[in-house]
């Protein structure tokens, strides 16, 4: 069985890397990648990352790389189809049935991609030119620069009836046939049996190009310079390669400012968004002519965990927030959800920058508010609640949103924070004697035992929030599960660590230190300033390393915000200018006020030590060194909160195995502290013997 890449790339689309290794893997989001152990070869220390944006993972340390369809086969020991099979299932997609057909129709869409390219090159060479003048007339009223035209690719489509159709096809390779499949020209139906000439589908408008994911143009957005126009916005239809309800305006241009920032905005129009884009906002989108629709949402999660809507201030725009709460429901998950900024009436957010500027909408960006404010808004806005049977009504209404709510812990605290605003509006009226979540469970209203009831709540198996604060905080280390478990908490734990004070926690025995009195605690975060400055070090002396390990640098964490944030600039200035030198690197560093900063790594004695991060090392070796302090940092970072969580456990379940898992974590950190890489061969191509 075969699989066209459009096919292969919607599964990658729709489902995260993270979710999959996620069943395998306990992952740490850690900024815009995960972390975790490895899963192909055995470690103490997590040298494997997972990255949604690029849609793979990758070890550090073995080596080991792929997407979603490569770790399951490797994982769960599928051939290809099979694993395609199981993936294609859980994106929801059925499996194409692939003839000699289906495969020329494959490279046909390859095709396509090519004929939208030149289209948009076409449209943008129309608004330069002088049949452009009433194009970019048009742009100039909204305030766009030339800038910003450029950057979103705008352009011109001129009132002939087949003006773009005669351009293109004059152009080898271009077809009537493939230019209506790709919804530039409209083919009107026979008439009396005699076929009927097609024509541009855009005719004297303002031209706005979709992108996919890939940042390939997929389709087309057009306004209307004719104020008589039947449609003022009018986009391309569904083709093979659009699929409007999937794709969001500004997509590939937004998504690395919103993973930089964590947050993305979402606007009504494409004039919204390329004019939030010219004010500094890069990090907007837009759904395409129509309400946000549920894949949207997910995409939009792909992004930031709660994406910020910002819909114009009308009752379009309001009706459409409540559109989007409500598709929102059933796909909230813990720590995701939306957030929606209220613009005043008759503002939309190229309006409000227009008129108020950056920082004014800035602020207005900072008042979002919660989903779950909008949803009580849309239940109590004009409800009247005078009477028992309004009241039950309000209630009722608000257990029948709960109920599209799948997830049972975050139903629980809507569930909670209902009846919370509840008890302020209705006041000694409210009588709270059963659960919001029950009634919309069962559809009916009915005396259910309210969520508060312990009894209740155990025997159902709800997890409500009141049972989350009765349990103890979850322990960071694992508990040993061995059959002497039991005798060893009250035996040994009560001769170590001694007897249980007042407030349940042990009480320390003489000669028993807390982690955080010994010098490793103490040390730890000038330990971490100090690999970090040396990271930096080797890089301002030898910039080229970032050609080919910038991942790296850019995902070890700093402790320091100093260090981050000079680590940041050296990533922007290399890869702004590929071929620095590490004098001209300095120059800028210092030009942009990190001198001091500069100035203190310089001096450090300490890095004496550390040859290969100096001027004159070759490149082998400070590769090789280099990587050596990388892995050393991870290393002795991760065991250092390891060390600590050993340290909180052992407060509280003093036994052989945690204390004998405490000191070999105590002696793994403290043997994983040296100064000098031991590797073969290290050093040999610097003139140096080597020291291992």
């Amino acid at each position: 069985m075969g699989f066209t890449p459009d096919f292969l790339d919607e599964i990658r689309n729709r489902i995260p890397v993270s979710d999959i290794v996620g069943r395998r893997v306990k992952l740490t989001r850690k900024g815009r990648e995960h972390g975790g152990l490895c899963p192909f070869h055995n470690e103490k220390t997590p040298s494997f990352t997972v990255n949604d944006d690029k849609g793979f993972y990758h070890c550090f340390g073995c080596g080991a790389h792929g997407d979603v369809i490569k770790f399951i086969s490797e994982t769960e020991g599928l051939s290809f189809p099979e694993t395609v099979e199981r993936l294609a299932e859980q994106a929801g997609l059925a499996l194409p049935d692939y003839s000699p057909e289906d495969k020329e129709k494959a490279s046909q869409k390859k095709s396509l991609y090519e004929v939208m390219e030149t289209a948009a090159k076409w449209f943008e060479t129309q608004l330069v030119s002088q049949a452009g003048t009433e194009g970019r007339d048009y742009f100039d009223r909204r305030g766009l620069t030339a800038a910003t035209i450029k950057t979103f690719r705008l352009g011109f489509s001129p009132e002939g009836r087949t003006a773009l159709k005669d351009a293109l096809l004059s152009r080898d390779g271009i077809t009537e046939d493939m230019m209506v499949e790709a919804g530039l020209l409209i083919r009107p139906e026979a008439e009396g049996g005699e076929p009927r000439p097609s024509y541009d589908r855009f005719r004297h408008r303002v031209m706005f190009p979709i992108t996919d994911r890939q940042g390939r143009v997929v389709a087309f957005g057009g306004r209307a310079l004719n104020k008589n126009a039947k449609a003022k916005y009018l986009n391309s239809p569904e083709t093979p390669l659009f699929h409007k309800g999937r794709l969001l305006y500004n997509l590939a241009g937004a998504r690395k400012a919103a993973y930089d920032e964590g947050r993305v905005l979402v606007a009504e129009g494409y004039m919204d968004v390329i004019a939030m884009a010219q004010a500094g906002f890069t990090n907007a989108v837009a759904p395409l002519g129509t309400a946000v629709t549920e894949e949207q949402v997910l995409e939009l999660w792909k992004l930031a965990p709660e994406p910020l809507m910002c819909f114009d201030g009308d009752k379009a725009g309001v009706r459409a927030a409540y559109r989007v709460a409500e598709r929102a429901l059933p796909l909230l998950k813990a720590g995701h959800s939306l957030r929606f900024v209220h613009l005043p009436t008759g503002e939309d957010p190229d309006s409000y920058l227009s008129g108020q500027g950056e920082a004014a909408f800035r602020e207005l960006l900072e008042q979002g508010r919660p989903l779950v404010d909008l949803l009580w808004e849309m239940k109590t806005r004009g409800v009247d609640s005078d009477t028992p049977e309004q009241r039950a009504g309000l209630e009722q209404s608000l257990s029948e949103t709960l109920g599209d709510i799948k997830d049972k812990t975050i139903r629980g605290y809507y569930d909670k924070a209902f009846q919370e605003r509840l008890i302020k509006l209705l006041g000694n009226a409210f009588v709270p004697d059963h659960s919001l979540a029950d009634m919309g469970t069962s559809r009916r209203p009915g005396p259910m035992h309210h969520q508060t009831d312990q009894r209740s709540s155990r025997d159902s198996g709800q997890r409500s929030p009141e049972r989350y604060a009765q349990r103890p905080a979850q322990r960071p280390a694992q508990r040993p599960s061995s059959a002497s478990y039991k005798k060893n908490q009250s035996a040994y734990g009560a001769k170590a660590y001694g007897k249980k004070n007042k407030y349940g926690a042990a009480e320390e025995l003489p000669g028993v230190k807390r982690l955080q009195d010994t010098g490793i605690f103490r040390a730890s975060e000038m330990a971490s300033t100090k690999r970090e400055r040396l990271l930096i070090l080797t890089v301002l002396n030898h910039p080229w390393l970032l050609k080919k390990h910038d991942e790296e640098f850019a995902t070890t964490i700093f402790e320091s915000a100093e260090l981050d944030k000079l680590r940041g600039e050296i990533i922007d200035v290399c890869h702004r200018e590929s071929d620095l030198e590490n004098e001209r690197l300095y120059s800028h560093l210092e030009r942009k006020g990190f001198g001091k900063a500069l100035e203190v790594i310089f001096k450090q004695g300490e890095f004496k030590a550390e040859w290969f991060a100096w001027p004159g090392a070759a490149p082998e070796d400070v590769e090789q060194g280099w990587f050596h302090v990388v892995n050393r940092y991870r290393r002795v970072s991760d065991l250092e909160k390891e060390l600590k969580a050993a340290e909180l456990e052992l407060a509280e379940n003093m036994t052989e195995e945690v204390y004998a898992r405490f000191l070999a974590l105590k002696a793994e950190l403290e043997n994983a502290k040296g100064n000098e890489a031991s590797i073969d061969g290290y050093g040999l191509a610097s003139g140096r013997e080597n020291l291992s």
